[in-house]
C-alpha cells in the first residue's frame, strides 16, 4: 500500500474496509504507562464521516468539570456497563448518550487494538463510518464542543508530535496533534496513530 497523504485519503476508506473484511489481525494492546492493578473496561467510538470530497473524523471536546480527562479532546464513549453486550454495544450507547448520534448512521467495521492508559482503563477502539446527513445533540454536562477533523491530516505521521511530561518522578511520553484551536493528545492521539500504523501495514 502506498503512504496514506491527503490526495488518497479518500481511498483510505475503501482501505478500511478491505482490511477489516479480510480479518486482518490487528496489533497487540497499546499501552500508557499503566498502572499496577485492575483496569476498567471502556469503549469508544472513531466515527470516520464520509464527507465530499474527503471524509473527517468527528471529535469531542470535553467539559471542565468532569472527573476524568475534564477539557480533553476525545472520541465519544466510556465505561462498559452490566447491560452493555459489548464493547462494540458501550460504544455505540455512549455515542448516542454523549451527542445524540444515532446508530442507524454508522457502518461498524471493527475494532483497533486495546488501548490501556495511564489512568487505569482498557479501551476498545471501534471504528465506524458515519453517512451524512445527521443531527447532533450534545449532552452539555459532558460535551463542550462537537467538532471534525480531516482524516487525511490525522493520518499524515508529519503531523504526529511526541511530547514528554513527568508525572509522579516519571518521564513519560504522549502523541499530540494540534489541529487549530485543538489540542489532541493522549489516548484519543494515541488511538489516532494506532490506525495510521493498521492503514500502512
Amino acid at each position: 500500500m502506498k503512504p496514506v497523504s491527503a490526495p488518497l485519503c479518500s481511498n483510505t476508506v475503501e482501505w478500511l474496509r478491505t482490511c477489516f473484511l479480510s480479518h486482518i489481525p490487528v496489533s497487540s494492546p497499546v499501552e500508557e504507562g499503566v498502572p499496577t492493578g485492575p483496569l476498567t473496561p471502556a469503549a469508544v467510538l472513531f466515527p470516520i464521516v464520509l464527507r465530499d470530497p474527503e471524509p473527517t473524523v468527528l471529535l469531542t471536546r470535553r467539559t471542565d468539570h468532569l472527573h476524568h480527562h475534564p477539557g480533553q479532546v476525545s472520541f465519544p464513549g466510556g465505561r462498559v456497563e452490566k447491560q452493555d453486550a459489548s464493547p462494540v454495544d458501550t460504544a455505540l450507547r455512549e455515542t448516542e448518550e454523549e451527542i445524540s448520534l444515532n446508530r442507524r448512521h454508522i457502518e461498524l467495521l471493527g475494532s483497533l487494538p486495546l488501548y490501556r492508559t495511564g489512568t487505569g482503563f482498557e479501551v476498545t477502539p471501534v471504528i465506524g463510518l458515519v453517512t451524512p446527513p445527521f443531527e447532533l445533540t450534545p449532552d452539555s454536562f459532558e460535551v463542550a464542543e462537537v467538532f471534525e477533523v480531516p482524516l487525511a491530516f490525522l493520518l499524515d505521521p508529519a503531523n504526529h508530535q511526541r511530547h514528554r511530561v513527568e508525572v509522579r518522578g516519571q518521564l513519560r511520553e504522549y502523541y499530540a496533534m494540534p489541529y487549530g484551536d485543538h489540542f489532541i493528545w493522549g489516548a484519543t492521539a494515541g488511538m489516532i496513530v494506532s490506525l495510521h500504523r493498521f492503514v500502512s501495514r
